[in-house]
């Protein structure tokens, strides 16, 4: 929703009834009392036409899905400021007599205003409609940002889930280079300790062999 447009709307609901209320005083009114009133009215319509033109150059700019309903509204506030310059018109035309002028409040004047006072009415209740409206998407919006935190959160928690899961990887791959190194290591001492076993058989072998010429030896002397 476009709080700009609501602030430009506020404006205008709470002007209209205040010029409202002054063409009906001013009605009532003669000489130079009704000169001021009859400004004051002139200078009221042309701050109400300047809302008019904002609520309208802000209810264009908006999304497409939003600007019909605030063109919408905006017909309406067209509406009842047309009525408004009517009736302002209609109290600054000259009157000759009391009765005339009586018979212009009683009639004519009467009935604008009570259909101005109607429109306004409906104006308002739109207004709360809308305004309510505005609160539902506000609340869904705050709910979508409350689900967007979760989500975000659960990616952090998945995230450094991930990065433990690389840790303790890249932990295996050290642990399994070890203890390939050990493998091989060990393969190197089971071949050193067979040489050696070789070795040793050979050397027993020889030394076997020595002591036996020798006792040979000591027995062919005798």
């Amino acid at each position: 929703m476009s709080e700009v447009f609501e602030g430009y709307e506020r404006q205008y609901c709470e002007l209209s009834a205040n010029l409202s209320r002054k063409c009906t005083s001013a009605a009532l009114l003669n000489g130079e009392q009704k000169k001021q009133k009859l400004s004051e009215l002139k200078t009221g319509l042309d701050e109400a036409e300047a809302l008019i033109r904002k609520m309208d150059l802000e209810a264009r700019s908006l999304q497409p899905s939003l600007k019909a309903t605030f063109l919408a509204k905006l017909r309406e506030y067209k509406s009842d400021l047309n009525n408004l310059k009517r009736d302002v018109k209609k109290t600054s035309s000259p009157i000759d007599s009391q009765a005339a002028r009586d018979e212009l409040l009683e009639s004519g004047m009467g009935d604008t205003l009570m259909a101005s006072a109607d429109q306004r009415g409906r104006l308002l209740n739109s207004t709360e409609r809308l305004n309510q409206t505005s609160d539902r998407i506000k609340d869904g919006r705050r709910t979508l940002l409350e689900t967007e935190d979760l989500g975000v959160s659960i990616l952090h928690d998945l995230h450094q889930q991930r990065q433990s899961l690389l840790h303790a990887h890249d932990t295996l791959h050290v642990v399994d280079d070890n203890i390939g190194k050990s493998r091989k290591i060990l393969t190197s001492m089971t071949r050193r300790m067979s040489r050696n076993k070789y070795i040793i058989g050979g050397l027993i072998g020889v030394l076997v062999v020595v002591i036996a010429v020798i006792v040979y030896f000591k027995i062919a002397h005798k």
